[in-house]
């Protein structure tokens, strides 16, 4: 645990992602992504399905965080939130699981500390991310025994649609009030914004969308033209 902390320790970690949707879905693009981050300096990559994950193990050697996002009708829960897809990040021997330990329900009803308790017992050695986005719930995380806290959903939730991302004010507080280390994750466009984040004193932090996702950096682009 301690040498994997230690790698991501200080430095940035890139998500590569891209869903169905999107123009560069594809394991294979996205294990190219992955090792681009690599040859750039990141210390780690965020991947999701176990497709991609596989994929970019192939040529990059960085620590990862995994995930898979699954949309189930009983709930907004999307990022890992059954046990079947635990299980199945868990196969992949990928060095960190992330999901989400938001206020709201799993796809079963149950809350995050019922749902993390089973995961918990059941993988004892296997570290764990959450994935929160008020500081209330990333300080539960906190206490239910979460590895790393993380940032990723504030301002992606219904009642944090209207926060200003990235938060560098909860970014601090964390830091000061989590016994485990605090990744900074969402909103993070510019090096400044980085710096600023790792100023903080969190242990890492994520960007996606403005180095690996080029049809959103395009629309950023193009929106600031039409202003």
């Amino acid at each position: 645990m301690h040498k994997v902390l230690d790698q991501l320790r200080g430095g940035l970690i890139v998500s590569c992602q891209a869903l169905e949707d999107e123009p560069l879905y594809s394991s294979y693009i996205m294990q190219r992504m992955a090792y681009a981050a690599q040859e750039g300096g990141a210390v780690g990559i965020r991947a999701n399905s176990v497709e991609d994950i596989i994929e970019i193990r192939r040529e990059v050697k960085l620590p990862m965080i995994g995930i898979i996002k699954k949309v189930y009708e009983t709930s907004d829960i999307y990022i890992t939130p059954t046990m079947k897809e635990i299980d199945a990040l868990v196969n992949t021997g990928v060095e960190i699981i992330a999901m989400d330990a938001t206020k709201r329900l799993r796809p079963d009803g149950r809350t995050v500390q019922d749902f993390f308790a089973e995961v918990r017992q059941k993988y004892p050695q296997q570290l764990f991310m959450a994935d929160c986005a008020t500081y209330e719930e990333a300080c539960e995380a906190d206490q239910f025994g979460f590895d790393l806290i993380g940032t990723t959903l504030r301002g992606y939730t219904s009642y944090t649609y209207d926060v200003v991302i990235p938060d560098f004010e909860v970014m601090r507080k964390l830091v000061s009030a989590c016994s485990h280390p605090v990744i900074a994750e969402g909103g993070i466009w510019t090096p400044d914004q980085l710096s600023e984040a790792l100023g903080t004193g969190i242990l890492a932090a994520v960007i996606g969308t403005a180095i690996t996702r080029p049809r959103e950096i395009t629309k950023k682009f193009v929106a600031s033209i039409k202003k």
